[in-house]
């Protein structure tokens, strides 16, 4: 289980990649910590357990409105 004080970090980090990724051309990152996944787009983060699969479903439906190539978005 994951201490509330690593998941502020990691939440910071999302952030704090999220204010420097440019909004254009397709930019997003993803970590994972031992329970959570995190991707990152240009000012938004989604956050959800790992392997869940309406998580990473919004993250891939917010991707697509965005322009992520479909196969970028595994």
């Amino acid at each position: 289980m994951q201490s509330s004080s690593s998941r502020r970090q990691a939440q910071h980090l999302a952030d704090q990649l999220a204010s420097c990724l440019s909004s254009s051309g397709g930019w997003y990152t993803d970590f994972h910590t031992p329970s959570d996944t995190f991707v990152i787009f240009a000012n938004k983060v989604f956050s959800y357990p790992r392997r869940q699969a309406e998580g990473r479903r919004e993250a891939q439906d917010y991707g697509r409105s965005v322009g992520i190539p479909e196969q970028q978005l595994d």
